[in-house]
């Protein structure tokens, strides 16, 4: 019976380690590599954008100055007034594990400066704005920051937040005083429509080399990690004599475009998924992580654990006639709910 048990505490700890490094996925330093850099920036436009510099300059610092007090209050019904769509979801639970742990993850960092703010020429709303800033004081990547406007009588709002991955090259953009386009999700003369490409992406991320779509992307850090993090959680799990599965789908709705200038898209997009590991043996299946202990409470563990996630993608979607694939740039995946089947 010993031998049982601490194979399968061992387990339990390469699964928890696995986890662990799958929730710092994207948030390697930037001394471990360059820094992602912006491209040259191009001056071609005859459009003039609404929002100036100083405009965005002072909605950011609100939105940010709002967030501060909910993370301090570890309040997250602070956060609506300024945040929505999945930096809510995200925020949220991270407000809520804090609550537990007396700790926010560095990966909930949003430095307060930036590199670059692209501004929408387009009139009507909705509008977005996208926004990257610097690395953080302890050298994490950049972020890239997408805030929208639903009407004119609705103040901006934090929609999304996403890490960029190390060694990558966003699109090329106008300069701030001048703008760029929003994009549609039905843009043509891409590799792929935005809608399309997100969806590929996710039943990429479900089937890995088996999917259809794999040949339109390139390789990136997101689905990496998570490769490597479900192998070693593999490990663990057949150890127990358990089994895992993963399942992903695209929130509906939940996706921002903006046109680069080089005529390709940066979309940003939400996409769920579901994590159900199921223990052997007569074993209880239990919280692997900080995260997951804190969002399980005081529920009663069974041999099935269900762990939901938002994972929030930044994908460059290229022309059809660059013959380049379709790029993760940045990304976040944060635990939301985990609960016993």
């Amino acid at each position: 019976m010993n031998i049982r048990i601490n194979r399968g505490r061992r387990a339990v700890m390469r699964i928890a380690a696995a986890l662990i490094a799958v929730a710092s996925m994207g948030a390697l330093t930037a001394c471990e590599g360059p820094v992602p850099q912006l491209s040259e920036q191009s001056t071609a436009s005859a459009k003039t954008p609404d929002l100036t510099v100083d405009q965005e300059a002072k909605i950011r610092t609100n939105i940010l100055n709002a967030i501060k007090q909910a993370d301090d209050a570890r309040d997250p019904g602070l956060l609506a007034s300024s945040v929505t769509g999945p930096a809510l979801a995200v925020r949220t639970s991270q407000i809520n594990i804090a609550k537990a742990t007396n700790a926010l993850t560095k990966n909930a960092t949003i430095p307060s400066e930036i590199e670059q703010t692209v501004i929408p020429t387009d009139s009507g709303w909705p509008r977005t704005v996208y926004s990257i800033t610097t690395t953080t004081e302890d050298r994490q990547t950049q972020r890239l920051l997408v805030m929208t406007q639903t009407s004119a009588h609705q103040n901006y709002k934090l929609w999304g937040v996403v890490r960029l991955h190390n060694k990558v090259q966003l699109p090329k953009f106008a300069v701030p005083k001048i703008g760029s386009s929003m994009g549609r999700t039905d843009d043509t003369g891409l590799v792929a429509t935005p809608a399309d490409a997100v969806a590929h992406y996710a039943d990429l991320l479900a089937n890995g080399a088996n999917s259809q779509f794999a040949g339109e992307f390139a390789d990136d850090d997101f689905r990496t990690s998570l490769a490597n993090t479900t192998a070693t959680v593999q490990q663990g799990m057949e150890a127990n004599k358990g089994t895992q599965s993963q399942t992903f789908s695209v929130e509906p709705n939940a996706i921002q475009v903006m046109r680069s200038s080089d005529g390709g898209d940066l979309v940003v997009a939400q996409i769920n998924s579901e994590w159900t590991r199921q223990a052997g043996e007569g074993r209880q299946s239990l919280p692997a992580s900080n995260d997951e202990t804190a969002l399980f409470g005081g529920a009663t563990p069974t041999s099935t654990l269900k762990v939901t996630y938002v994972n929030l993608i930044a994908l460059y979607v290229p022309q059809a006639a660059s013959g380049a694939k379709i790029q993760a740039v940045a990304s976040e995946r944060q635990t939301v709910k985990v609960e016993a089947q």
